[in-house]
């Protein structure tokens, strides 16, 4: 089973999980740029945090064996703090960097008048820059949060087969599957979708458009939530092939719009850390 996994926080996991993943087949992912847990102060730290999604943490999965590449985007929480919109004047040089898929995540967290902003703003830099787009759907009133984020997408000309509108669910999973956009869901230990209930959207809505992650970040969350699907669909009666779609050659078909995507073995896999230092080669 190869796995791609559209949607994942690993600068909030541990070299254990990029081993993990390897050995359940992940050998390409996507990390957005979200919010950390905490307010950023300053742009400063967005700059640092840039710099890490296409510098240090490319350098990092490639030592497992696995592609990462990274969207771009001020986030819908930090959208709403004043001192983070000078943000928005830095994107447009990591728009252009190697490895960079997407702009995202954008959207919604509040639904305030400061994210209908942040949000269209970015929509236009996703045009001007030719990249697809990634659509953060807020937890609080998901229905109403969903609808919007599909009128923001309409009234921006964006083709919506260029947009995966994310964190889907059972009730919010049809007027995106009507609009053309992509569908991507979230699937997590506690929260969010599980794989059952996965399966029974696949079964409904077929695999066509459909984007399935772990988005395993800093809260409780399983970043082999990916391959317990792909097990939980060939339970329930799905092909092989039908697996390698929504595993693999959706999000490739995806991201892949951009131009950037990078799927051979990465050069440095084997590569082993100890402290500081970088130690080549594999153990015996």
């Amino acid at each position: 089973m190869r796995i791609f996994d559209p949607h994942i926080h690993m600068t909030s996991r541990t070299t254990d999980d990029y081993e993990r993943m390897y050995e359940a087949g992940v050998r390409a992912l996507v990390e957005p740029a979200f919010w950390l847990g905490q307010p950023r102060t300053s742009v400063g730290t967005f700059v640092d945090y840039f710099d890490g999604l296409v510098g240090w943490e490319p350098f990092r999965a490639a030592q497992f064996g696995i592609r990462h590449h990274c969207t771009m985007a001020l986030n819908p929480k930090e959208a709403n703090d004043p001192r983070c919109r000078p943000v928005l004047d830095l994107l447009p040089r990591y728009l252009e960097k190697d490895g960079v898929v997407a702009v995202g995540e954008v959207g919604y967290d509040s639904m305030t008048p400061e994210e209908d902003e942040v949000f269209a703003r970015q929509l236009a830099l996703a045009v001007e820059h030719d990249l697809p787009v990634l659509v953060h759907t807020p937890h609080r009133d998901k229905a109403e949060g969903t609808r919007r984020s599909l009128d923001v997408v309409r009234e921006s000309g964006l083709p919506p087969e260029r947009v995966v509108i994310d964190h889907l669910n059972e009730v919010t999973v049809r007027p995106v599957a009507d609009a053309g956009c992509w569908m991507g869901f979230s699937i997590y230990p506690d929260t969010k979708m599980d794989e059952d209930r996965m399966v029974a959207i696949l079964r409904e809505y077929g695999t066509e458009r459909m984007l399935v992650n772990s988005a395993a970040d800093w809260g409780r969350s399983d970043p082999l939530k990916t391959r317990r699907t792909g097990e939980a669909m060939l339970a329930a009666g799905f092909t092989d092939d039908d697996v390698d779609r929504v595993l693999w050659r959706n999000p490739v078909e995806f991201y892949g719009q951009s131009g950037r995507l990078a799927l051979d073995e990465p050069a440095e896999a084997g590569t082993l850390f100890e402290g500081n230092s970088v130690l080549r080669g594999t153990p015996a």
